[in-house]
């Protein structure tokens, strides 16, 4: 990458009638290597803990595999959605006794696209599971690896379905947060707030203690979001543009907009200031918050027709257990 240059006229001793040039050079902003390789072994490392803690809770190394391949189709529909729509830095990650997330990273983020990215993780999940369901009150003694055809269909259906309820960070929370709901209003921020609360409760009066780190995580991110817009507030003073991607940055701002994290954050008071203008050990980690202070475009492209749909959508599919007499007995077993 080449570097990028700013000539500053100085005028040298009157009498001498000339003028010299001094030469600033901006060395490129940080980038980070190529991380696709990392990801993936992310992926396969956070999926091997994942199945050790899963057997030492289920004991049963079918039920074990059941409920990961369920876990991998959910997010694999996220993961092929986002590939469709041109995602960035794609993985799969697994957390142990909780299940899994797909990542990725895109600057223009349409409303469009994300609804159908947040429903295409439970939709398949749960019409699998309802072929499943049929198919196994034609004969009842279908099965695969000894496990039955009701018992596969009904965790399909249950486990997609508790993705869908209205519950942030769930696929249903995050599809009413995105789709109906103005992200950064104060509304949507309650919302956040009484997710985390539920997610509290439930993780309280069901002894499911390690549920906490969502509302922990969710509350963390919260206050650090306004401690991010008091930032981002000084380095739109200082007349940078901020609205464009990272590779659009000029190196000239990149150290300008590196100066303010150092002198406004924390994390980075470690950091010297430049000039020099030298990379640090935690380039990596400022490259990450200038990356999250240039402007996001969420692309507004749902209209309330459009809304109407993707609420039939999400009813018919919340509501598909009671439409199909699923037995709910089994319902009951998930305290649903």
């Amino acid at each position: 990458m080449e570097n990028s240059e700013e000539q500053l006229p100085v005028t040298d001793h009157p009498e001498n009638f000339s003028i010299t040039e001094e030469v600033i050079t901006y060395p490129p902003k940080f980038e980070k290597p190529e991380q696709q390789a990392n990801i993936w072994l992310r992926s396969i490392v956070s999926l091997g803990l994942y199945l050790l803690v899963g057997y030492y809770i289920f004991h049963s190394f079918e039920m074990l595999v059941m409920i990961t391949l369920i876990v991998i189709l959910h997010e694999l529909g996220h993961f092929i959605a986002m590939k469709f729509f041109r995602y960035k830095d794609l993985g799969i990650f697994f957390i142990p006794l909780i299940g899994a997330y797909a990542q990725g990273t895109k600057r223009e983020v349409s409303q469009r696209e994300s609804a159908i990215i947040l429903l295409a993780g439970p939709l398949p999940g749960i019409i699998l599971g309802i072929i499943l369901y049929l198919l196994y009150q034609d004969n009842p003694f279908l099965n695969i690896a000894g496990i039955s055809y009701y018992t596969i269909s009904l965790s399909l259906i249950i486990l997609n379905l508790i993705n869908l309820f209205p519950v942030y960070p769930l696929d249903g929370g995050q599809l009413l947060n995105r789709v109906f709901l103005d992200e950064e209003g104060w509304i949507s921020k309650a919302f956040v707030i009484l997710s985390a609360g539920l997610l509290s409760w439930f993780a309280w009066e069901n002894n499911f203690y390690v549920l906490f780190i969502f509302p922990l995580m969710m509350l963390l991110r919260l206050a650090g979001d306004s401690r991010m817009k008091s930032v981002e507030k000084k380095v739109e003073e200082s007349g940078i543009d901020m609205d464009k991607s990272y590779e659009e940055l000029p190196d000239k701002d990149y150290w300008a907009i590196r100066n303010i994290l150092i002198e406004n954050m924390v994390m980075f008071k470690d950091v010297n200031p430049a000039p020099p203008y030298e990379y640090s050990h935690k380039e990596e980690k400022i490259m990450t918050v200038i990356q999250s202070l240039l402007h996001r475009h969420l692309v507004q492209d749902v209209s309330a027709v459009g809304k109407i749909f993707i609420f039939l959508i999400w009813a018919v599919a919340i509501a598909s257990p009671w439409l199909l007499n699923v037995d709910m007995y089994f319902l009951h077993r998930f305290g649903l």
